[in-house]
């Protein structure tokens, strides 16, 4: 009598599926709810050709299954399904709420953030996205039993869909190949959304070029630097350096915006500079490159942290250079100068939860200036507009603009709220930069005193 092997009750309702078919699934879930922002520009970078259009949704359909069949291996199965699948949804809501591109140098953003900053983009409506379009079909994948093939049959099975999958991918792309070459050209952006492909090649990236940041070594610049004549009126010459965060030129009213957001600076009879502009859209790249040598076109991360910046030239040519910081760090540029991160005195006047107001800048700053002897640099940097949460960056004092979006989930405000919100940040802005230009002109008796406000960039 042959020995007969009963399933476990829980067994059988566990439905079979097939490794390839399962991949399949998955490829096309990912496609369909985490690339929302990939599709909708696709269609409008080519609505003028619709046949292309089509063809274009099949190439990156039968190349998205290719890919997710590749890992359709005994024990490996699961896993990178759920990997590519976790991937896709986090990143699409950054993508689709934010207009995020997930590129190395947001990734680098993403590992360098505090707690406190990452604690606003933690919000219900993303934990409710990742349970539901992410957690509940990974569940789904871990329920189910796979049915794998015997591996030579397998290999075979997985070329089967494999190859043709990217002869159609490679058909559709030259068929349309001068359209698409067109659009490209015009659009650099609709392939940065595809997901999951371009967050994990972002990763990867950023890691092999992590591990060649370690081996580095900084070149010196300027170290002959020295300043040329002495204070005509035997004053130190002092220079505050407000790195502002965040601040968008449209929205500086001394610029032509039609709200009155720099009241202190205009009352100040302060110089504005209207042709400036940032080295690019993350604190991460635009700080550090504000202060190297390197004219935006030229800056990379590499050749920023293999030359000596703006600081260190400064400390070559014997002025005492200081940082203070409010943000999320100097991302270099203070690494070899005294440096203060002032969230972690955690003052509760001016702090919650890990983050502080700006006006923690000024506690001290009066000190500071009392007790310089020597031409000297300050560097005070904001945290000035950074979003999302708008709302926190300034006091109930300085609500002028109402009503102002209250939260950090953007699709709970109107517009016209977020702007508001918004608009509050460069008021506060403005009343931080006067209350430091004040504390100069306190001093003036004793030293020769001068201060440049310039954002590290703007805001969408």
């Amino acid at each position: 009598m042959e020995d007969t092997v009963l399933a476990e009750p829980s067994e059988s309702f566990r439905p079979k599926i097939g490794s390839v078919t399962l991949s399949v699934l998955t490829a096309i879930y990912i496609l369909v709810v985490a690339n929302h922002t990939f599709w909708t520009r696709a269609f409008g970078y080519l609505s003028s050709a619709p046949v292309a259009f089509a063809a274009f949704v099949i190439g990156i359909s039968t190349l998205t299954i290719a890919a997710l069949t590749t890992f359709s291996v005994k024990y490996l199965t699961k896993p990178a399904l759920i990997f590519f699948l976790m991937v896709a949804v986090v990143s699409s809501w950054f993508t689709d709420q934010f207009g995020v591109i997930i590129d190395k140098e947001m990734i680098r953003n993403a590992a360098v953030t505090t707690q406190a900053e990452s604690a606003h983009l933690i919000t219900l409506s993303f934990l409710l996205h990742i349970l539901l379009a992410g957690v509940l079909p990974s569940l789904f994948i871990i329920w189910v039993r796979v049915v794998h093939k015997p591996f030579l049959k397998k290999f075979v099975w997985n070329m089967a869909v494999i190859v043709p999958c990217l002869g159609i991918t490679i058909a559709a792309g030259l068929g349309f190949s001068q359209t698409y070459a067109s659009v490209g050209r015009l659009h650099k952006d609709l392939m940065l959304t595809l997901n999951p492909f371009v967050p994990i090649g972002s990763a990867a990236r950023f890691a092999f070029a992590s591990e060649d940041d370690r081996y580095i070594v900084r070149r010196p610049l300027g170290t002959d630097a020295h300043q040329r004549t002495a204070s005509a009126n035997g004053k130190p010459r002092v220079t505050i350096i407000v790195a502002g965060e965040t601040g968008r030129a449209q929205n500086f009213s001394l610029g032509g915006y039609p709200r009155e957001t720099n009241p202190e600076m205009k009352a100040r009879g302060v110089i504005y500079y209207k042709n400036s502009t940032s080295c690019g859209t993350s604190t991460a790249v635009s700080l550090p490159c504000m202060y190297s040598v390197y004219p935006r076109a030229d800056y990379t991360h590499r050749k920023g942290l293999e030359t000596d910046n703006l600081t260190d030239i400064l400390g070559h040519a014997k002025v005492d250079v200081e940082w203070w910081d409010n943000d999320t760090g100097s991302y270099g540029v203070a690494n070899r100068i005294p440096y203060r991160f002032l969230p972690d005195a955690a003052d509760p006047r001016f702090c919650t939860d890990g983050e502080c107001l700006d006006t923690v800048l000024l506690d001290k700053l009066g000190d500071w200036l009392s007790n310089v002897k020597s031409d000297s640099v300050l560097v005070l940097h904001q945290l000035g507009s950074h979003g999302p949460a708008y709302y926190r960056r300034y006091p109930d004092d300085f609500r002028r603009f109402t009503p102002d979006c209250r939260t950090p989930e953007f699709g709970a405000c109107k517009p016209e709220e977020v702007v508001n919100a918004y608009d509050n940040t460069i008021l506060f802005t403005d009343h931080v930069v006067a209350k430091v230009i004040d504390n100069l002109k306190k001093h003036q008796d004793r030293i020769s005193a001068s201060m440049l406000y310039v954002s590290d960039h703007g805001e969408s």
